[in-house]
């Protein structure tokens, strides 16, 4: 898919190239097709690279446990608490031929060049010409996750829940119980669900952060549905941006692996080669192989903790719109007559808009702004002004130092919550 700019809370617009991104999983499939519905693309390679014979021994995590069988090891330890989570929504058919047609070719139906059967067509019209479509059907979709507590508290992705009517909960021994939608957050695609049971397995969290790339991943899910899947790799990178990621709507710093990732795996952990939970796969990147994204099991933990108690999170909210500033980007900025300000400086973020009736309007933030710190803490990019401002919440007042006209000025502002209609 292609990504367009929104206006988000702090992060306003960000400068964006389009990427495809595809969900880790919750594919919803066609209970008339029975046919799974594809949810990214994989482009084939153009070439097929020599093989070169190695000189060198292959490279092995830092963090290598001793034990040869480390990875049964750990998915024993966290395999018992991983679910699958199955959701279904009734669809409404589109009873327009050429859409119906449209959506046939798309999801399953085989192409055929027979006439549609049109809704209002009487048996004295003639002979049908194709399936008769239901005015109503039920899509399913599978994902996963993985228990927070012995009494049924569950995590997963807010996606894999999506729209759905029901939800279904699958244990590892076999038990299926109705899950309750605590409450969804699309801004961190974190949804929090509730099963009435006791005594069961959890997730073992490693909530520390220490985390480094090169040491290993181990992913476990229910990819294409088949249950408690596991891959294992590296993590290859640390604090993806949502930009970067391909998602720009979401406000995530992701953890990037090479553990295979693939639909079905939404929801499901990310583990450390201590079988501890240090992230939940979300994304994968359908235009590169190799690349998985998981949310830092942080700031999953934190989201769930807040929607199990009020079923909804406030996110901070200023109201600007900016761009990371280059020497090019302050070229094209300066000849931009509706900012009407010239810009000196070629690094730092710029507020390039400012939105009405927002904590940034009525503290004084204008366009032209290049915002250096936030609370006491140097910002280099738009990644940055979003981390401080997650960070600061709706509670505190945030100091925002900036250069206007080339002087230093510091501004008091209060975020508020992040209105609904720009989740």
């Amino acid at each position: 898919m292609r990504v367009s700019p929104k206006y988000l809370g702090c992060s306003g617009l960000l400068l964006l190239v389009g990427v495809s991104v595809g969900w880790a999983g919750h594919t919803y499939t066609d209970s008339r097709t029975a046919k799974l519905q594809p949810s990214f693309e994989q482009p084939l390679p153009t070439a097929i690279p020599a093989v070169q014979e190695a000189t060198t021994p292959a490279a092995v995590p830092s963090s290598s446990p001793i034990d040869a069988n480390f990875i049964a090891t750990a998915v024993d330890r966290v395999g018992p608490s991983v679910v699958r989570i199955d959701a279904s929504r009734s669809v409404q058919d589109d009873t327009d031929p050429a859409k119906r047609r449209l959506f046939d070719r798309f999801f399953g139906q085989e192409p055929s060049d027979a006439p549609l059967d049109l809704p209002n067509q009487r048996p004295d019209q003639g002979p049908r010409q194709g399936p008769k479509q239901d005015p109503e059907h039920i899509e399913q979709g599978t994902g996963s996750g993985f228990i927070l507590t012995t009494n049924g508290k569950l995590l997963t992705n807010a996606h894999v829940i999506e729209g759905a009517d029901t939800v279904m909960v699958t244990l590892r021994d076999g038990r299926t119980f109705t899950g309750e939608v605590m409450g969804a957050d699309p801004v961190t695609d974190v949804a929090a669900i509730k099963i009435e049971a006791d005594n069961l397995p959890v997730a073992p969290l490693e909530m520390s952060g220490n985390l480094s790339p090169g040491q290993w991943a181990i992913a476990i899910g229910n990819p294409l549905g088949l249950d408690n899947t596991v891959t294992a790799g590296i993590i290859s990178a640390l604090d993806r941006t949502s930009t970067q990621v391909g998602i720009a709507d979401k406000r995530v710093q992701f953890i990037q692996t090479d553990a295979a990732i693939n639909p079905g795996n939404s929801g499901g952990p990310l583990l450390n080669a201590q079988g501890e939970v240090i992230g939940m796969n979300t994304a994968i990147r359908a235009n590169a192989q190799g690349l998985g994204f998981a949310i830092p099991i942080e700031t999953a933990k934190r989201i769930a903790d807040q929607l199990f108690e009020t079923g909804k999170v406030q996110h901070p909210y200023l109201g600007i719109q900016m761009v990371n500033l280059d020497k090019e980007m302050r070229d094209r900025l300066n000849q931009d007559p509706a900012l009407g300000v010239k810009i000196n400086e070629d690094r730092g973020v710029v507020i390039v808009r400012v939105m009405p009736r927002t904590p940034a309007e009525a503290a004084g933030l204008k366009p032209g702004d290049i915002i250096k710190r936030i609370n006491q803490t140097e910002i280099v990019d738009v990644t940055d002004v979003q981390s401080q401002v997650e960070r600061n919440g709706i509670k505190d007042l945030l100091q925002v130092e900036i250069v206007r006209n080339g002087k230093v000025q510091k501004i008091d502002l209060k975020p508020t919550a992040l209105p609904s209609e720009l989740e």
